[in-house]
């Protein structure tokens, strides 16, 4: 028996030697037992067991090579901002830090801008605004990457990436492939694409090609745009007022990551029936809802939660943001479980008040 020990133990200490022979052959690029805290939003201070970061494709591929050589999982991580780390990783972290924004084409109507993966959302915005490009306006101050902009199909007052999304490409986590992906192959859906389901975990996206407008085609009905835009006494309408006008919504409303942890609307907006709609509508008249194209009902998230009485709850340094029940949050030194728990608190009081099911938009590891 103790020889049975002594052996796994020296296979266990033989596999270790293993990596860490081949961790020391690129110790400028991987780094080991690494806190993730300051590379999530919520501000969750947990490790990860190897990390780097990935400035070229190359690198990303050379990683990707290393993980699968010494059977580590990689786990691609952005900005930070739509993930939830529960528990300390035993894996590969890979910061996919590929930078760069060049316009590669234009038409009558249209400028193409390639952007790497890596790149600040919200700064790419801003180029937008610069150049007086126009289609994302709307999308302002959206925390994260560019590289999570299509994985997500990110959208907000009124606006989906997959309206000014032409391409992108993305490297396959096995093969090494560099693939092209068109509009139609992302399979676009609220707050989904075949990244978040059919392809997840199996692409790495590297770099985001945007369909701009020479033209703006301003999209000003959604929320409170037009009362901001009064209020701000615009008077001839332009994408920089627009984006403007949704900063200050944004800020107004939702908390800033680098004061409180957060990942921005924690849950997606539930779609039901209409006729569950009208049963709902008959018992809460006050019930906020927008039509889908598929003529399905797509409920207000934060005012299903706002019913229940949960905005502003707290447990510990976890809670319901008081300003915006759509968002959860890390007062301080709360864990990913703890937020966990207020999510699971939330779903179940919605679950049992309207009989709705709300589904996190957050990634939960």
């Amino acid at each position: 028996m103790l020889f049975q020990i002594l052996s796994r133990e020296t296979g266990a200490l033989k596999a270790f030697f293993n990596v860490t022979l081949q961790l020391d052959m690129m110790s400028a690029q991987i780094e080991k037992n690494v806190s993730l805290l300051p590379y999530n939003t919520f501000g969750i201070d947990v490790n990860t067991a190897f990390f780097s970061k990935a400035d070229q494709v190359d690198a990303l591929k050379e990683s990707l090579v290393w993980a699968k050589e010494n059977s580590v999982q990689p786990f691609i991580l952005g900005g930070g901002s739509n993930v939830l780390l529960t528990k300390h990783l035993e894996r590969y972290t890979i910061r996919n830090n590929i930078r760069g924004i060049e316009k590669i084409a234009e038409d009558v109507e249209h400028i193409y801008i390639k952007c790497g993966a890596g790149e600040s959302w919200h700064q790419f915005v801003m180029y937008c605004l610069d150049h007086n490009y126009a289609g994302v306006e709307n999308l302002a101050l959206i925390p994260g990457l560019v590289g999570a902009s299509p994985m997500q199909n990110i959208g907000a007052y009124g606006v989906e990436i997959k309206e000014v999304f032409h391409e992108l490409t993305a490297v396959h986590t096995d093969s090494l492939e560099e693939v092209k992906f068109s509009n139609s192959d992302c399979a676009f859906n609220y707050r989904e694409s075949v990244f978040k389901n059919r392809y997840k975990n199996q692409f790495v996206i590297t770099d985001v090609t945007y369909r701009l407008n020479k033209t703006p085609h301003f999209n000003i009905s959604y929320g409170a745009i037009q009362q901001e835009l009064e209020k701000a006494h615009v008077t001839e309408l332009s994408i920089r007022a627009v984006a403007n006008a949704v900063m200050s919504i944004r800020t107004a409303k939702l908390p800033n990551p680098k004061q409180i942890g957060n990942a921005g609307s924690f849950f997606k907006n539930p779609s039901v029936s209409k006729d569950q709609y009208a049963q709902l509508k008959a018992q809460y008249p006050q019930l906020v809802a927008y039509e889908n194209a598929d003529q399905t009902m797509k409920l207000a998230a934060g005012w299903l939660i706002e019913q229940c009485g949960l905005k502003g709850y707290r447990k510990g340094d976890a809670g319901v943001h008081a300003l915006q029940a759509l968002v959860l949050v890390n007062y301080g030194t709360a864990s990913g479980r703890d937020v966990l728990q207020v999510c699971t608190t939330v779903q179940t009081a919605v679950a049992e008040k309207f009989g709705v099911d709300l589904r996190p938009e957050v990634n939960i590891l």
